[in-house]
C-alpha cells in the first residue's frame, strides 16, 4: 500500500487531539551564529516524550474502524512501546509490549503506565520481536514502529505542523532512523511546498540508509552502540526507503562526540532536554552542514527527549572535556603545611572552579616529600583553561593532563 500526501491530511485530522501539536521555536544562538533563521521542532515535548504517538496513533485508529484486531503487540526498547502503550490505552485497545531484557527500568516502567502488558524477552530487540511474532500467531495485531504506510502517514503530520507554522520554511533537518519520520515528513512538506529540501542525519555508527543508498537497496549494517539509540536501526526499512531515496536532497553523518556537544547545546543553551537521536539534526547543524546553503529559514527536527539520566550523567561531563569547560589534571606539589591551600588559592585567583579533588600521597614514583593532586576544575572556555594552565606552570607546578 502507498502512501501519499492525502494520507498524511486524514492522518493529521485522526490524530488532532490526541497528539500534541508541538511547539516550533525560534533559536537566537543558532540564528546568529549561522547567520539564517533557524528553528527547533520540539517533538522531546510530545506525549510519550518523542514523535513516535504520532504513527501509533493513526495506526490504531485506522485498526480499530476497520475492526481488524482486538489486541495489538509491539517489540521496542523505547519511544515506540511508549507510543503504542498510550495510543491503545486512548483507544481501548489491550497493547502488549515486548521489550528486551536490558531495556532502561525507567522506560519498561513508563510503557507499563500507560496501560501495556510488558514482557521482557530475549538480550536485544531481535530477540524481543521473535517473541512478538509469536504471539501475532495467537491473534495479536503487529504494529512496526516506521515500516508501515499508516504509521509513516501519522509521522508525517509533524511535516504539516511545521509548514502550518513557517511557511516559508527551505530546509528541514530530520533524524534517520528505520525512516518513517523522515519519510513520512518529507511527503508531507514537498506535498504542499515542493521546493522545501529535507535533510536526513544519520549515526555514524550506524549508518543504515547510507549504505542503502550506496548498495541500491535496504543493506544490514552492524548496530553498534551509540548515543542516538532511538535511530539505532541496522536495517532501513524496504517501504520507507523508496520514498527517502525519492524525496531527501541529502544524507549526512555525525559523530558520537557530535550529537554529545548537541546534547549539551540544546540543554545548557536553550533548556532543551533531548535524547541522542533527538540531537542528531543539531549536530548536523553545527557539523557537516555548517556551511552548507540551507536557505534563509530551516528546522532542525527535536526528534525526542527519552533519554536515561544515568546515561545523561555520563554524556554531559565528556562533551565539557571535549568542549574544554572541564579539565583534568594532574598537580605534583610539595607534602608541606599550606601547599594545597596556596594550589586552591591560586586557581581561585584565575577564576577556576575546583569540581574535584583527590589528594595522593602513597604514588610510588613521587619522592617522599612530594605529594600528587588530581583534580578536577571547571573554566569558562578553552582559552581561559589554558590561562590556568600557564599560570600553575608559571608558579612552579608540574601540571599534566589526564587521559
Amino acid at each position: 500500500m502507498a502512501i501519499s500526501p492525502q494520507d498524511i491530511e486524514a492522518a493529521q485530522a485522526r490524530v488532532r487531539g490526541a497528539a500534541l501539536r508541538t511547539p516550533l521555536v525560534y533559536s537566537q544562538t543558532l540564528s546568529r551564529v549561522s547567520g539564517r533563521e533557524v528553528f527547533l521542532k520540539l517533538e522531546n515535548l510530545q506525549t510519550t516524550g518523542s514523535f513516535k504517538l504520532r504513527g501509533a496513533l493513526n495506526r490504531l485508529q485506522l485498526l480499530k474502524e476497520r475492526g481488524e484486531g482486538d489486541r495489538v503487540v509491539a517489540a521496542s526498547a523505547g519511544n515506540h512501546a511508549q507510543g503504542v502503550a498510550f495510543a491503545a490505552k486512548s483507544l481501548g485497545i489491550p497493547a502488549t509490549i515486548v521489550m528486551p531484557r536490558g531495556a532502561s527500568i525507567s522506560k519498561q516502567m513508563a510503557t507499563a503506565g500507560y496501560g501495556a502488558q510488558v514482557i521482557l524477552h530475549g538480550r536485544d530487540l531481535s530477540e524481543a520481536l521473535e517473541r512478538a511474532k509469536e504471539l501475532v500467531a495467537q491473534g495479536y495485531v503487529f504494529i512496526h514502529p516506521c515500516d508501515d504506510p499508516e504509521v509513516m502517514a501519522g509521522q508525517g503530520t509533524l511535516g504539516l505542523e511545521i509548514l502550518e507554522d513557517l511557511p516559508g520554511v527551505d530546509t528541514v533537518v530530520i533524524p534517520v532512523g528505520g525512516g518513517g519520520l523522515a519519510a513520512g515528513t518529507a511527503l508531507a512538506l514537498k506535498g504542499r511546498k515542493p521546493e522545501t529540501a529535507v535533510i536526513g542525519v544519520q549515526a555514524a555508527a550506524v549508518p543504515s540508509l547510507a549504505a542503502a543508498l550506496e548498495k541500491g537497496g535496504p543493506t544490514p549494517v552492524a548496530a553498534r552502540p551509540t548515543l542516538a539509540d532511538g535511530i539505532r536501526v541496522p536495517l532501513i526499512g524496504s517501504r520507507t526507503f523508496p520514498k527517502l531515496k525519492e524525496l531527501l536532497q541529502d544524507l549526512v553523518l555525525v559523530e558520537e562526540m557530535a550529537i554529545a556537544q548537541a546534547l549539551l547545546f540544546l540543554l545548557e543553551g536553550k533548556k532543551i532536554l533531548s535524547e541522542g537521536a533527538g540531537a542528531a539534526a543539531t549536530a548536523a547543524f553545527l557539523g557537516p552542514l555548517k556551511d552548507r546553503d540551507l536557505g534563509r529559514q530551516v528546522v532542525l527536527v527535536v526528534s525526542g527527549g527519552n533519554i536515561d539520566i544515568p546515561l545523561l550523567e555520563r554524556v554531559l561531563p565528556r562533551a565539557l572535556l571535549e568542549r574544554r569547560r572541564l579539565w583534568s589534571l594532574r598537580v605534583t606539589l610539595s607534602d608541606a603545611p599550606g601547599a594545597l591551600g596556596r594550589l586552591a588559592s591560586l586557581l581561585g585567583e584565575q577564576g577556576a572552579n575546583i569540581l574535584h579533588l583527590f589528594h595522593d600521597r602513597l604514588a610510588p614514583e613521587l619522592p617522599l616529600d612530594y605529594t600528587r593532586v588530581e583534580l578536577n576544575l571547571e573554566t569558562r572556555d578553552r582559552e581561559h583553561g589554558e590561562k590556568v594552565l600557564k599560570a600553575l606552570r608559571d608558579a612552579g607546578y608540574e601540571v599534566e593532563e589526564k587521559p
